[in-house]
């Protein structure tokens, strides 16, 4: 019998074409995400990078539907562990949401409620969906807390006792608590110094491994994705102008604007010339 396990190809998980979001203005439809096409594999990192503005976040939000009025999906299909989730009503994507797609918010603070225990905000994920007691819940955030780094003991504490290294893990942790197949990471890194960042990353790189999800990475720090995506898209008003695996666009970028986003990076060892007045060229 022949061997075909090594031409299997990856299964998708994530299946988007054409997807298309616009905002209403005065002025008539303001086109924020221009027909793009993409795919996220089962137990892959794709990291969506671009400048702010973009349209980033824009994606974010209709992978998980949302959208509210004056933004809408005009156009597009979104396929979702073979699920077509802009045909969902509102009970079907209200159970579908955090259960199979999750979605790790750009500000930890403003992610999370700021008079309500950590411990009440899990138990609010989870009991409404699960059903299950509030010791059930209680026992689950504890697992979580110990998953991410953070004593059990902080689940009583409200977000404004938490350090900003501490909040982002707390979400983190919010978005695992279903086991989804997929969580999507708006800026998860944002307003950290780096050694936390390192921290946070080498957390979710563990994770990921120890559970198989499958991430969509946003950011517009090219070096930070690096280390951590396994494809990467490049995106620019509104448009996915590349794609290809990770060393491929870090070894061999092909479109002037991934190549003007490496180039904006400082580095150590880049020699500066000076022009005529002495200023930095």
């Amino acid at each position: 019998m022949t061997d075909t396990s090594m031409n299997t190809a990856p299964r998708r998980l994530v299946d988007v074409k054409n997807l298309t979001v616009d905002y209403m203005t005065l002025e008539g439809p303001f086109r924020a995400v221009k027909g793009v096409d993409f795919h996220i594999n089962d137990g892959e990192v794709l990291g969506l990078a671009g400048e702010s503005g973009c349209g980033k976040s824009t994606i974010a939000y209709a992978l998980m539907r949302l959208h509210r009025p004056p933004a809408f999906i005009s156009d597009g299909e979104i396929t979702i562990d073979g699920e077509d989730i802009l045909a969902f009503d509102d009970k079907r994507l209200s159970k579908w949401r955090w259960s199979t797609t999750s979605l790790v918010f750009q500000s930890a603070m403003n992610a999370l409620n700021p008079v309500l225990t950590i411990f009440e905000q899990f138990r609010d994920v989870y009991v409404t969906h699960t059903g299950k007691s509030r010791a059930e819940a209680r026992a689950r955030a504890e697992e979580l807390m110990r998953l991410v780094g953070i004593p059990e003991s902080r689940l009583d504490d409200y977000p404004h006792q938490l350090s900003g290294g501490m909040r982002q893990r707390v979400v983190l942790a919010n978005a695992l608590v279903l086991d989804p197949k997929l969580i999507i990471m708006d800026e998860p890194t944002t307003a950290l110094d780096v050694v936390v960042q390192r921290e946070i990353l080498q957390e979710i790189a563990g994770l990921q491994k120890q559970f198989g999800f499958s991430i969509l990475f946003i950011t517009h720090d090219l070096a930070l994705m690096a280390q951590f995506a396994d494809r990467m898209a490049i995106m620019l008003e509104g448009e996915i102008v590349e794609t290809g695996s990770t060393a491929e666009i870090v070894d061999n970028p092909q479109h002037d604007y991934t190549v003007k986003l490496w180039q904006s990076m400082p580095t150590l060892t880049e020699d500066v010339s000076y022009g005529p007045t002495g200023g930095a060229q």
